[in-house]
């Protein structure tokens, strides 16, 4: 079940991600990139469930991904479905699914400690955790973005989207940025790929 998942995670924690979907009510599906999101999970109408994951993810990323999506289907399965999609008992049930992964064998050692880190409170997305996202960046294609932390002030970018922002001054972790269109003040994590038009 679920073969083609080996081709996108790291061979050493091929037996473990095969044990974690040994259940026949799931079904994984690799889908196309989606900017706004890695994966996901759902409880289909007849009783299955579904665990979508983007195709483009490195293998580290991906690994990351499929057990935080695992940690949804077997948090409803033992709590039940009136729980915080990403509170108390999706963390501790995605804390206890990824320690077994947490080794040398499968992530690089300087992964190791911004893992640990990152699982003391794991939160609704690893890219939050800016230290541990731009760490597992390293391991992406290269592409020709550039992330909102190297962009100079008062310099323009644009999103994936193709709406266009000046660069303003940093905040505590987050960076202000005015979408030029609408005059708007959004804040950006550092670790957001956008694309430098000067």
């Amino acid at each position: 079940m679920q073969e083609h998942i080996k081709d996108y995670i790291p061979k050493e924690a091929i037996s473990k991600v095969l044990q974690l979907l040994e259940q026949d009510n799931l079904v994984v599906k690799i889908k196309n990139e989606r900017k706004t999101r890695h994966g996901d999970y759902m409880r289909l109408p007849n009783g299955k469930h579904q665990i979508t994951i983007n195709s483009n993810l490195n293998e580290y990323r991906f690994l990351i991904t499929l057990v935080h999506e695992i940690a949804h289907l077997e948090a409803y399965k033992t709590y039940g479905r009136f729980i915080k999609p990403h509170g108390l008992e999706w963390k501790r049930t995605f804390q206890h699914l990824m320690l077994p992964f947490l080794t040398p064998e499968i992530f690089p050692i300087n992964l190791l400690p911004l893992l640990a880190k990152h699982f003391k409170n794991p939160k609704a997305s690893s890219d939050t955790d800016v230290d541990l996202a731009l760490a597992l960046k390293q391991f992406d294609e290269p592409n020709d973005k550039t992330y909102i932390f190297e962009v100079p002030l008062e310099s323009t970018f644009k999103l994936y989207n193709g709406k266009v922002f000046k660069m303003g001054r940093k905040r505590v972790k987050r960076f202000e940025c005015t979408e030029l269109e609408t005059g708007k003040l959004y804040l950006f994590n550092p670790n957001a790929e956008v694309e430098l038009i000067n």
